[in-house]
């Protein structure tokens, strides 16, 4: 039970970060979505030691209101018994703009016995972003504060369909500004080789990128996370890896099935 939950956050950086903090300069104009202004939605199986630990579906979808801009969900859950020793039920939801610049951030949490909801704004004009994260069990305000943010800064969300509109080369790397309303770095990617990936949804030739975040850069834990994107047009999230300290182990993330909605 330990290990899941030190396990929790990482995968949601990624995964949550689909912890997928990838992408270059926000200076540069990138098409939406390699779905075009369609919606895509993919679900993945989550592998903690050689079990199946648990089911994300990640959800991408044109702004509600017809306008430019996305609506991002990820929703997590443990499985099995993962969820018998350590419930996890984790739903993040992520409002962006026509340039995939985050505005606003909801994640809402419960893991074992803790409950929490944690919104983040992102003000493009103040350049600050606003933390408020509740504590749904004691009912009370957990932690609130601000920072400073660049004018256009990425949550994991949208880092990873930036990602997708890129071509980066092994061998090359770049940089993203990043925030999760707790902390704002400039994120660094490396595009390191190509690899065949088979998953439940098939055999696929992909890119195999490394984002460090992990070492006191965005997590103070020490790790390291890998996201691979098919190698064609449709840029596909194949696999998102996680290595953390042997004592809690590896987490991933394997594509199971994807739509276009």
């Amino acid at each position: 039970m330990l290990a899941i939950t030190r396990v929790r956050p990482a995968a949601m950086s990624v995964a949550v970060s689909l912890g997928l903090a990838l992408a270059q300069s926000s200076n540069r104009e990138p098409a939406a979505s390699p779905a075009g202004r369609g919606g895509e939605v993919f679900q993945y199986r989550v592998e903690w030691r050689l079990i199946h630990a648990g089911d994300a579906k990640l959800t991408w979808e044109p702004a509600a209101a017809g306008g430019p801009g996305w609506e991002a969900d990820l929703v997590l859950q443990s499985v099995g018994l993962v969820s018998r020793l350590y419930r996890v039920d984790d739903r993040y939801s992520a409002v962006l703009d026509e340039h995939l610049c985050a505005r606003d951030s909801l994640l809402r949490a419960q893991e074992g016995g803790r409950r929490r909801e944690t919104r983040v704004t992102y003000d493009r004009e103040r350049r600050r972003a606003s933390y408020l994260e509740h504590d749904l069990v004691k009912q009370r305000v957990a932690d609130s504060h601000e920072i400073d943010i660049p004018a256009c800064v990425h949550d994991v969300l949208g880092a990873l369909y930036r990602l997708r509109r890129l071509r980066p080369e092994p061998g090359q790397s770049v940089e993203i500004p990043l925030s999760d309303g707790k902390k704002s770095i400039q994120a660094r990617v490396e595009a390191q080789q190509r690899e065949t990936v088979r998953t439940r949804a098939g055999a696929f030739q992909t890119v195999r990128y490394e984002a460090f975040l992990f070492n006191n850069v965005f997590y103070r834990r020490s790790g390291r996370l890998f996201v691979w994107l098919s190698d064609d047009e449709r840029r596909l999230p194949v696999q998102v890896r996680i290595r953390l300290p042997f004592y809690i182990g590896t987490v991933t993330l394997e594509l199971e099935k994807m739509e276009r909605s």
